[in-house]
């Protein structure tokens, strides 16, 4: 995955624009501030967008509004990546809802595993200099603010299990099925 540009969250108060879309893995919702995209939420019911609307604009200091078209860019990439046609997201990131250990091993896995592929959680922990930390990864997959597009769902077990998914484990096996991983699912 290559980003053109991943930044921090620039110092004072951000403005953050949301919009949701469908997908075959249901509803996401997406935000993202003047940095870049901050944020993609599965499920996004009215209840659950509303809840974390609530929450990212506290985070943030800002009042989320509705996109009126920055968020053009990143709908459109992921309904490429829906229908196979894209491999590499090319969005800017805002990554300030992200930090330290969590931070570095999610950028690791935006750049350093490609589409179709898959990495182990201990392997993620050696490539950011923690061999101890295998537990600590999946605690960072589970606190990614921007799965799919910092694909958490490309981390496994090294022992050939599929491991966890904050989205659940169909969804991940539906996201692996589709980079041609796995076996599309049957239903």
């Amino acid at each position: 995955m290559t980003n053109t540009e991943q930044h921090d969250v620039a110092d004072g108060p951000a403005t953050v624009v949301w919009t949701r879309m469908d997908s075959p893995i249901g509803p996401l919702l997406l935000a993202a501030t003047t940095v870049g995209l901050v944020s993609v939420v599965f499920r996004a019911d009215d209840e659950v967008t509303e809840a974390f609307l609530e929450r990212l604009g506290r985070r943030l200091g800002a009042v989320p509004v509705e996109d009126s078209g920055r968020l053009a860019p990143a709908v459109a990439q992921l309904r490429a990546y829906f229908a196979g046609e894209l491999r590499d997201f090319t969005l800017d990131l805002d990554w300030s809802l992200t930090a330290g250990f969590n931070r570095r091993v999610q950028r690791e896995l935006a750049t350093g595993v490609p589409y179709g592929s898959v990495v182990g959680y201990q392997d993620l922990a050696d490539r950011v200099g923690e061999p101890g930390a295998a537990r600590a990864v999946g605690t960072a997959m589970g606190a990614n603010p921007l799965p799919i597009v910092v694909p958490c769902h490309r981390v496994v077990e090294s022992n050939g299990g599929i491991g966890g998914f904050g989205g659940g484990l169909e969804m991940k096996r539906t996201l692996l099925a589709l980079e041609g991983v796995l076996p599309a699912p049957l239903f």
